[in-house]
């Protein structure tokens, strides 16, 4: 599999930051959701500063993806997609960009109007964004939550989109995505 993108598929750094961002979303996901809930201890300190840490890895990975995406292009449209589809799939694309830089920078506004310290996995010590102002620190934390569950509804859509490609369209549009071999190609027979 070629690193950079094809005319014809993502390419595996295309495909590596994908798969990873998904995973490290589905992960900040379940420590977010379940950490406030926690009763006041070391180890919600300790869930906390790990859901921030991985927070700004997705914020690295995601800056470091539009760079490679602004360099390495993106795969020609899949034959037989309108042009109404494109155009949704790209708006759909970007809107999640948007989304994946805001909700951990707002994040970092959260902890910032909070008044705590930022470090990345305890080796790296981040200034803070903002001063702190609790209004500040309330207001953020909701359009955080709301940021995140927005994700979560496109993302979601998007995945049901390639779905749909998959099983009813019968084109590659999820095939060109995922590692070789994992799915019948219908437009070009099986990957290699």
């Amino acid at each position: 599999m070629p690193l950079k993108n094809t005319s014809g598929e993502w390419g595996g750094v295309s495909k590596t930051l994908h798969w990873l961002i998904v995973v490290l979303i589905i992960v900040m996901g379940y420590l977010g959701l379940t950490m406030v809930d926690l009763p006041i201890s070391p180890h919600k300190i300790a869930t906390y500063a790990l859901h921030k840490s991985i927070g700004l890895t997705l914020l690295a990975l995601v800056v470091l993806r539009l760079l490679w995406r602004l360099y390495a292009g993106a795969p020609a449209v899949v034959p037989g997609i309108s042009r109404g589809q494109h155009l949704a799939a790209t708006s759909m694309h970007w809107a999640l960009y948007a989304l994946l830089l805001a909700t951990p920078i707002s994040g970092w506004i959260v902890n910032s109007a909070a008044g705590f310290p930022l470090q990345w996995f305890g080796v790296i010590n981040l200034p803070a964004l903002v001063a702190r102002d609790h209004d500040l620190h309330e207001r953020m934390a909701s359009i955080h939550e709301w940021l995140f569950w927005t994700m979560v509804a496109l993302a979601t859509l998007h995945a049901l989109a390639a779905i749909y490609h998959h099983f009813f369209q019968r084109d590659a549009t999820l095939a060109r995505m995922l590692p070789r071999g994992w799915l019948r190609r219908h437009d070009q027979g099986d990957i290699p």
